[in-house]
């Protein structure tokens, strides 16, 4: 039995528009009952147009942090590699205060080239780029503790990703939300491994919220979720311990339908 809400999030992935259409976008979703906003961090866009319209993703969370006065921000997922941990602590502490206390520190071990390349980061191997962030996270902590202020909370810590051998420890070991994608019998799997992580660590495995993009494009890329409404999806997730749902959009008119099917999805399971 989960302890989460069902939630419903959005990724509006900051790509192939302009920001007046962005910031409309999110004073919609805001105004419509989602939880959630999300961005993400990359410098260029992932899918159509590559050299299209893209806009910085923790610049944008600090505008948002001003913008918006109840829904939860954060990236999904920050680079762990384009920013010193340290520094990358105190900007998230930063966000926390400017938004009282609604970031989701959303954070991942990268893995699109082009923004390594062009930007002038060492791209290294999937494997060392895991065990940087498992290096990083404790350091992220630790900042937080030493900042003046410290934060206005404890900050959940969102990881995504899905890798058994390594992802997963790391999610087992610092995670209060574990964010992924697949079909149902791909997420039962991998919560399987992920609950047996915990249990060699000691941690409860409830403590740790499930979330899973939905309605994902055919063009996004990876694994998608079972296609079909949110009332034949949403229970399907539930039955695997899913509890927040992330619808993502992307440019240039940012079309909120999908998202307001699954958010009356989720006012239905409480009427």
């Amino acid at each position: 039995m989960t302890r989460f809400p069902v939630r419903i999030g959005l990724q509006l992935k900051p790509q192939h528009t302009d920001y007046a259409t962005i910031h409309r976008t999110v004073s919609a979703a805001e105004d419509l009952g989602v939880d959630v906003v999300f961005n993400w961090d990359h410098f260029y866009p992932v899918n159509g147009e590559p050299e299209g319209k893209h806009f910085e993703c923790w610049t944008m969370l600090g505008a948002w942090a001003e913008q918006t006065s109840r829904v939860q921000i954060g990236p999904l997922v920050t680079c762990n590699s384009y920013r010193n941990p340290d520094l990358l602590a105190d900007m998230a502490r930063t966000i926390d205060h400017m938004s009282g206390g609604r970031l989701i520190f959303g954070i991942g071990s990268g893995w699109w080239r082009k923004d390594y390349d062009e930007y002038g980061y060492e791209f290294d191997t999937a494997g060392r780029r895991l065990d940087q962030l498992g290096e990083d996270l404790p350091r992220i902590k630790d900042r937080w503790a030493k900042l003046n202020p410290t934060p206005t909370r404890k900050i959940p810590i969102l990881i995504g990703g899905g890798g058994e051998r390594k992802t997963l420890r790391i999610v087992a070991g610092h995670a209060d939300i574990w964010h992924t994608f697949g079909p149902p019998d791909v997420l039962a799997h991998k919560a399987a491994i992920l609950d047996a992580y915990c249990a060699d660590i000691g941690r409860d495995p409830a403590e740790i919220e499930r979330a899973c993009d939905v309605a994902k494009p055919p063009d996004s890329g990876g694994p998608g979720t079972p296609e079909g409404p949110a009332a034949a999806v949403g229970p399907v997730l539930l039955d695997v311990g899913v509890t927040l749902f992330v619808v993502g959009i992307s440019g240039p008119d940012f079309n909120l339908t999908p998202l307001c099917e699954w958010v009356a999805w989720r006012d239905a399971l409480t009427t």
